[in-house]
């Protein structure tokens, strides 16, 4: 029996893992044509159907989940072995926020130190694949799951707290908890529950619990959104702290250590190199010295 073609097996998985022929298409730059006719000679030659399709999805069956599975495993090894004697940048993945507010003022400061240190960045705060994604070092919060084979890495707790424009402040006449009855309460998609999680991390709780009054896709719009005096916003201190400096965004009741920690994923296959490591040593120490202390 002739061995399948390794271009067969790739469409094969790429289908099964997107569960659809046209994706599967888009990411290896090919026609729908081209892995319909992969497929099915694969199936042919195994002798064994490996995908059920129908007009709504592309499922695999029970023979083909089991050959994704074993092949994903594959094509990621060698991905991995390439990464390890190809070496290229790194890639530093974090939401849009902290790259926005926490990192970029902070990556001179990392070039002076480590001028040789060739960098990447994806923006991202959920699950992570690193060798389909090219993703060498993720900063993630406690609540998202980590990869297989990952240990977390501990960075800093995340301190939360209410903030809003200081002229929104002095019109509102917010100076105690219960004044946010009076108040309109920002949110944002990302971090649904971030009020419940500051009114139980604070042991405040006003009289009457306000609505929300607007919500926004991200953090960045929603610290905007504050800025502009629009109400008032819980936000992680780490994403604020040069509006707090300047005086455009006021904390009027600090900030209390709220229930996520922030956590240092590695690629186990770049883990020891040079560069992965001094990466992972200024985050960590730069985390440490910016949030590590209390309110």
């Amino acid at each position: 029996m002739p061995r399948p073609s390794l271009n067969a097996l790739r469409a094969f998985e790429a289908t099964a893992r997107l569960r659809s022929f046209g994706e599967a298409a888009e990411e290896l730059s090919v026609t729908h044509g081209a892995i319909s006719r992969h497929i099915r000679s694969l199936e042919d030659n195994l002798g064994v159907l490996l995908l059920l399709r129908n007009a709504h999805a592309t499922e695999p069956t029970p023979e083909g989940a089991q050959l994704a599975q074993g092949l994903s495993r594959a094509f990621n090894l060698i991905q991995a072995s390439l990464d390890q004697v190809r070496p290229g940048p790194l890639t530093l993945s974090c939401s849009a926020s902290i790259m926005m507010y926490w990192l970029l003022p902070r990556l001179s400061t990392l070039h002076r130190k480590e001028p040789q240190l060739e960098i990447g960045f994806h923006t991202g705060h959920g699950e992570v694949d690193f060798a389909r994604e090219n993703i060498s070092v993720a900063i993630r919060l406690t609540t998202i799951k980590p990869p297989r084979d990952v240990e977390p890495e501990p960075l800093v707790d995340e301190w939360i707290g209410v903030v809003c424009s200081p002229e929104y402040m002095s019109a509102t006449r917010i100076t105690t908890v219960d004044d946010l009855e009076r108040a309109r309460l920002l949110a944002t998609a990302t971090r649904p529950a971030a009020w419940d999680d500051w009114f139980e991390a604070s042991g405040h709780m006003p009289a009457r619990r306000p609505a929300i009054a607007e919500s926004f896709e991200h953090f960045y719009l929603l610290i905007q959104a504050a800025k502009c005096g629009l109400g008032v916003a819980t936000v992680p201190r780490m994403l604020v702290r040069g509006e707090l400096d300047s005086g455009t965004l006021v904390a009027p009741f600090g900030f209390v250590k709220g229930p996520r920690q922030l956590v240092l994923w590695v690629a186990p296959h770049l883990q020891a190199r040079p560069q992965t490591v001094a990466l992972v040593q200024w985050l960590k120490e730069e985390m440490l010295r910016a949030e590590g202390k209390g309110a």
